[in-house]
């Protein structure tokens, strides 16, 4: 992780700032704060959130679905996101809503019709993504746009890891301390570069928008009062409680 850095959004003193992650403390203009005593934001305001669906072939298999020839794609909404810390509503028109534990590419620039070996140039860098769904109402619906894009379905953080090889790192999701998820990002079908020129040869991308780039194997459902984790070696832990929604 030579010449990484470590890009986090806290609220300090009931203001928002950006700076990095150093140790054990969040540093910003100059200051220095222990990170137990800062509250954690989204570390990036994306305009769009792309998930990337059946994307690892062992998800897709548990799913009973084929894996697909291009990559499956889809939105979730700014007002799904949610941060490190963050509580999770488990809303009252679902009776199934499932984790899935994914690393995320935050786009760094303005871009349209990347190709592959340009995507490197475009990524200001990588995170964890948490991507809530409401299964039942994704079986339902015939489309994914209400499962996926409920309010605060969408935790991403702690921060924004920069200088890092994404082929070579480890998700591993835990319900309650228990590890449920746990495959290597070698696995994915179509790795980020391919996304990338995939995605952006159809829109424009932003700078802060994330493509989630799918889950693995090991999926399964949640209750409020329960605490997901997502584990990736070299970015470290989005961790948020699920609650019952008001």
């Amino acid at each position: 992780m030579t010449g990484s850095r470590r890009i986090a959004r806290c609220i300090v003193d009931g203001t928002t700032n950006e700076g990095v992650l150093e140790d054990e403390t969040f540093v910003f203009d100059g200051r220095r704060m222990p990170i137990a005593s800062v509250r954690f934001c989204a570390p990036c305001q994306p305009t769009k959130i792309i998930g990337v669906g059946r994307n690892y072939a062992d998800h897709a298999a548990e799913m009973n679905n084929p894996l697909p020839a291009q990559p499956l794609l889809f939105f979730k909404p700014p007002s799904a996101l949610n941060y490190h810390d963050g509580d999770v509503p488990y809303p009252p028109q679902s009776r199934q809503v499932d984790y899935e534990g994914e690393l995320g590419v935050v786009i760094g620039r303005r871009c349209k019709g990347v190709s592959r070996e340009e995507a490197p140039d475009v990524i200001l860098g990588y995170t964890i993504c948490n991507d809530f769904t409401a299964r039942d109402l994704q079986r339902s619906d015939g489309q994914w746009a209400r499962a996926k894009g409920f309010d605060g379905f969408a935790p991403i953080g702690p921060c924004i890891v920069t200088g890092i090889d994404p082929s070579t790192l480890r998700v591993r999701t835990y319900l309650n301390k228990e590890r449920r998820q746990d495959a290597p990002t070698s696995s994915l079908i179509f790795d980020v570069p391919t996304l990338v020129a995939y995605i952006s040869a159809a829109f424009t991308l932003e700078p802060g928008d994330v493509i989630s780039t799918g889950t693995p194997a090991g999926v399964a459902p949640v209750k409020p009062g329960d605490v997901v984790e997502v584990a990736i070696e070299g970015i470290g832990v989005l961790r948020n409680r699920i609650v019952a929604a008001r």
